[in-house]
């Protein structure tokens, strides 16, 4: 496979552009009165600060590689028993959805009082990159074509077999394509521990240390490091990715897709409602396995028993019931509302990688701040811009929540098999047409997968604003909790906020399943 000189030359066209315009607008201090400094002084301040960083890189980056080798390889590792066997997904499935949905804000100053460091960095990479991962594994290993895993079986090969014959091989693109977005997850997970005080060194402690100095400069520099950090790791799984989807990209329309022998499989009433038990229950035991195996200590720790007593039986409970309801109801609406923009803009720009690729390259590189940069460091600049209404809260969500959408909707777009696009072309259809069509009905598996991404990302991006800018909801709440060491209400925020996704994402598992089944498709949940 060539270089492509002339992309290569596009996106360094379009990053000299941007750094032309920001430098303009940092001069002449047309961003928030000096808040936006320009490039050049970003620059100076990096080499005249450079020898403070070597340390806190170099924690970064080993909580962050850590965490991302553990959380991705049990991530693939429980995608394929998913795949597998569908029994174990629904299972699994309250305990997926809590682990993606934890809160760091709320779980890290927990960690860092019960685990030495740098334990804690390490935890909340490896949570960061599980969720993702693991959904593209399953997603990739169940959307194939089932003809293909009926000639293994035809010569007596069994699951396994048909797994590293065909499944692994179809689904390693759409695998890589969740690495690449787990990549940054992984080094915000390792920064947002060091927020909480997970160690001397670390990128997060350099710059929680330079917050009240007054100097956007070195904000911005360190908040580069840390981008260049992640994009340096998204790249390498993007160039990867690239290489091997240009071969395993199908070149045959698939007339049907694997599906399980769990699927159109009518339980009995009690084996349903077992599973249904199992996957709730599944979550608890856990929390409080781990919870008895660290020791934690009872003023901190609060098991599913101790939290019912917080939140019901106390005579106190009226009262931690009234402040978890009211920040519900600025948190909520907030929370759909995010959603439904991030979504939309994903779906878009995923259009447009199609339609026109030269602007989505041109954006790639806000995308990639966005999404690398440590809120912390980029809040400042938005609630000076936006204020601290909802605005920044909607800023904020979106930015947290589109760009793992759009990397699966656009995976899913680009994994279309060619030969189901010649037939429009030989009619003359346009390449929007051709999207309306054949493109966007043949990734609904990866516009739902994008969906269930989405939703508790949404719920989680609107607690960050509340938490850093607004003072409002439930972000808001758990920040005065850490304040007052009120750990039954940060238990109580953390739980919450858990369920509130687990429903979120119930509901897109729903709705997934009556569509695809209208299109003959197989869910990967």
């Amino acid at each position: 496979m060539g270089i492509d000189l002339r992309r290569i030359y596009g996106s360094i066209r379009n990053l000299a552009i941007i750094v032309i315009v920001w430098e303009i607008l940092g001069r002449l201090q047309l961003v928030a009165s000096g808040a936006l400094p320009p490039p050049s002084a970003v620059v100076l301040r990096l080499i005249k600060d450079w020898g403070d960083y070597p340390g806190h890189i170099g924690a970064t980056i080993f909580g962050a590689g850590v965490g991302f080798i553990i959380g991705n390889a049990v991530a693939i590792a429980a995608g394929v028993l998913f795949a597998l066997y569908p029994l174990t997904s629904r299972v699994a499935r309250g305990l997926n959805i809590a682990i993606f949905a934890l809160p760091a804000i709320a779980i890290s100053p927990i960690l860092v009082l019960t685990l030495s460091d740098p334990v804690p960095r390490i935890v909340l990479a490896a949570i960061g990159c599980y969720f993702v991962t693991m959904t593209a594994t399953v997603v990739g290993l169940t959307q194939v074509d089932a003809r293909s895993v009926d000639v293994v079986r035809a010569y007596g090969g069994g699951k396994w077999k048909a797994l590293w014959l065909v499944q692994w091989r179809s689904a390693l693109p759409v695998i890589l394509s969740g690495l690449r977005v787990a990549a940054p997850n992984a080094v915000l997970g390792s920064i947002l521990a060091e927020f909480g005080g997970g160690g001397r060194w670390g990128l997060g402690v350099y710059l929680l240390g330079s917050l009240g100095r007054a100097e956007p400069d070195r904000l911005w520099g360190i908040g580069l490091v840390a981008t260049l950090i992640a994009a340096a790791a998204y790249a390498v799984f993007a160039l990867i990715a690239n290489s091997i989807t240009g071969s395993s990209q199908s070149v045959t329309v698939p007339t049907s897709l694997l599906r399980s022998d769990e699927e159109g499989r009518v339980r009995p009433l009690w084996q349903r409602g077992a599973l249904i038990a199992s996957s709730i229950a599944l979550p608890f035991a856990l929390w409080w396995v781990l919870l008895l195996a660290l020791r934690v200590p009872a003023m901190i720790a609060k098991t599913p028993a101790g939290l019912l007593d917080y939140l019901v039986l106390l005579p106190s409970a009226p009262i931690a019931q009234g402040k978890l309801v009211a920040a519900l109801a600025q948190t909520l609406p907030m929370t759909f509302i995010g959603m439904a923009a991030g979504l939309a803009l994903a779906f878009a720009l995923a259009l447009c990688s199609q339609l026109w690729p030269a602007v989505v390259r041109a954006f790639m590189p806000v995308a990639l701040v966005t999404q690398t940069m440590p809120l912390v460091a980029l809040t400042p600049l938005l609630v000076l811009m936006l204020g601290r209404g909802t605005a920044v809260i909607l800023a904020i969500t979106i930015s947290v929540t589109f760009f793992p959408a759009f990397v699966t909707m656009a995976q899913g777009l680009l994994m279309v098999p060619r030969a189901a696009l010649e037939v429009p072309k030989a009619y003359g259809a346009s390449l929007f047409t051709q999207l309306r069509l054949v493109s966007i009905p043949s990734s609904l598996p990866y516009l739902f997968a994008a969906t269930r991404l989405t939703a508790p990302r949404a719920l989680l991006g609107v607690m960050i604003a509340e938490w850093l800018a607004t003072g409002t909801g439930l972000g808001n709440l758990l920040n005065q909790s850490r304040g007052y060491l009120d750990y039954g209400m940060i238990w109580s925020v953390a739980f919450v906020s858990v369920v509130l996704s687990v429903l979120f994402y119930q509901v897109v598992v729903v709705v997934e399943r009556r569509v695809l089944g209208r299109f003959g498709m197989a869910s990967a949940q």
